[in-house]
């Protein structure tokens, strides 16, 4: 502005025209004349010319003593509501339908809005942009990316787009997702770490759910699934303060990146062809970009500087394990993604860390492993029998499954002896195999065998009878020979009279009833 109204008073000490001057300069002839008439009364043309410094403060007095105009707002009238609404945090479309409702407000929308940031309107607030070194630092977030195919159902569904960002060179990993749960984000963590082929020291993150259960600048509460993860890589964990994206700008113009330029305008596909494609679009589009604040291509710049400053991946990759806390339930059981595991009964009510991956589920309490079952659908339960109290565990007896199992571990003779009286239609012979059993708790199932041994050489599976061959010691003598096994029983009931008498043969002599 300087520079042009001196060269205007240059051209004016020539003697050019103000036509020719207007024409030269592009202004306008008034504004020409404007300024001969003050450099006349300033006398800035009776010699030479001031100094551009000079000038400039010259020119800043004028503007300062002439009086500036004021903009008119239709609103200023309502400014003592508008702002008590405004401190309420009552959003400018929300105050416009007040004033037109409650204050015959006469003017636009646009025109109250103006008004608005006129009154709030607060000095610039200086930031200072921050370099990191080779291979220090990746950001990471989610970003909506509308719907996708779901290539099992066929069914449309919403995706998010999960982008890793390193911080110096600005290459990234990008890859389409149905959810944000806790096993979705460690596993992006893994694809991200092999596609870079290494692992930045320090991960920084917004305080999403999936990793920060607490959101805290001083003492983050981080998901114990994600801790486990930076501890497995050697990487460390940066959360933002809270409400402040600015502080992973990079991962930020990334996920609008990914969305303005690759996902925006296209039809909806399987989320797997999406992710083919924006693998494609991550090599040969944006990697191969020039970047608008590194003016590098950031893909070259990885290759050809950061990747070798990345830590080196470990020999193994990690195992997707998921930390949960779950509550122990009177039944004894917890419940993992809908199924159900039990526990000791001792710790009934306590709080214990379930760990899955897909294949076992693994039960801690105080940093101790308590149970570990096989991993189960929703709906099914796993059971370990122990983990009932003792009296408990006797009612699960109740059941034929159960007792042909427990049979079956005391041994052969037991579960033939088992099965002989559940064969024994129509009577309901659970209750007598369950007394069966229950001689195992005094005697001992090796010595129960030995008895049911004994009494299937005599065709006998009353639990009485075996009961008296136990008490009287039976089982522990040898064995008889098969003649011998036909005498009765000791105990046994027997016929006092020869059966002749009872029951006569044909022809001979009857005996009075």
């Amino acid at each position: 502005m300087t520079l042009d109204v001196r060269e205007l008073l240059r051209r004016l000490q020539a003697g050019q025209k103000h036509r020719a001057i207007a024409r030269d300069l592009g202004v306008a002839r008034k504004t020409v004349a404007k300024y001969d008439e003050l450099a006349h009364e300033q006398g800035l043309l009776a010699g030479p010319l001031p100094a551009v410094g000079d000038l400039d403060r010259l020119l800043s007095a004028m503007v300062a003593d002439a009086p500036l105009p004021r903009q008119s707002f239709k609103a200023e009238k309502h400014r003592a509501k508008i702002e008590t609404l405004r401190k309420g945090g009552v959003e400018i479309m929300a105050v416009f339908k007040r004033l037109c409702e409650e204050d015959k407000y006469q003017g636009s929308y646009s025109a109250l809005r103006r008004y608005v940031v006129h009154l709030e309107q607060t000095a610039p607030v200086a930031f200072v942009r921050l370099e990191t070194p080779l291979g220090e630092e990746a950001q990471v977030d989610f970003g909506s990316a509308g719907r996708m195919i779901d290539p099992r159902t066929g069914e449309l569904r919403k995706a998010w787009v999960f982008v890793m960002t390193l911080s110096c060179s600005r290459h990234q990993y990008a890859e389409l997702v149905f959810d944000q749960r806790v096993e979705t984000w460690l596993r992006c963590h893994r694809h991200a770490f092999e596609a870079f082929g290494g692992v930045p020291r320090r991960i920084v993150l917004d305080n999403l759910k999936a990793a920060i259960v607490k959101a805290s600048l001083y003492d983050p509460v981080v998901q114990r699934s994600y801790r486990q993860l930076a501890e497995h890589y050697g990487f460390l964990i940066s959360p933002c303060r809270v409400c402040t994206p600015e502080h992973k700008g990079k991962v930020e113009s990334g996920v609008h990146y990914v969305k303005r330029n690759f996902l925006a305008g296209r039809a909806p596909m399987t989320l797997t062809e999406a992710n083919e494609k924006l693998a494609k679009w991550v090599a040969e589009t944006a990697g191969l970009r020039r970047h608008g604040t590194t003016k590098q291509q950031p893909l070259v710049q990885f290759r050809e500087q950061e990747q070798a400053a990345l830590l080196l991946l470990p020999q193994t990759a990690y195992d997707l394990g998921v930390w949960k806390q779950v509550k122990l339930h009177p039944d004894c059981h917890v419940v993992v993604e809908g199924a159900y595991y039990s526990a000791p009964h001792r710790l009934i009510g306590a709080r214990l860390w379930a760990r899955t991956n897909g294949r076992d589920v693994v039960l801690y309490h105080d940093w101790e492993r308590i149970a570990t079952h096989p991993w189960g659908r929703p709906g099914t339960r796993r059971t370990i029998d122990d983990h009932y109290p003792p009296d408990k565990l006797a009612f699960l007896m109740a059941t034929p499954t159960y007792c042909r199992r427990r049979a079956k571990e005391i041994g052969p003779a037991t579960a033939d002896t088992v099965e002989s009286l559940f064969a024994e239609r129509p009577l309901d012979r659970l209750r007598s195999v369950q007394s069966l059993l229950r001689l195992a708790d005094k005697y001992g199932a090796v010595r129960l065998e030995q008895a049911c041994t004994r009494a299937r050489l005599y065709d006998e599976t009353s639990p009485r009878a075996i009961a008296r061959i136990l008490e009287r010691g039976l089982d522990c003598l040898p064995l008889p020979t098969t003649a011998a096994a036909a005498t009765v029983l000791p105990g046994a009931f027997v016929f006092a009279r020869p059966g002749s008498e009872i029951f006569p043969l044909e022809g001979g002599p009857s005996h009075g009833h």
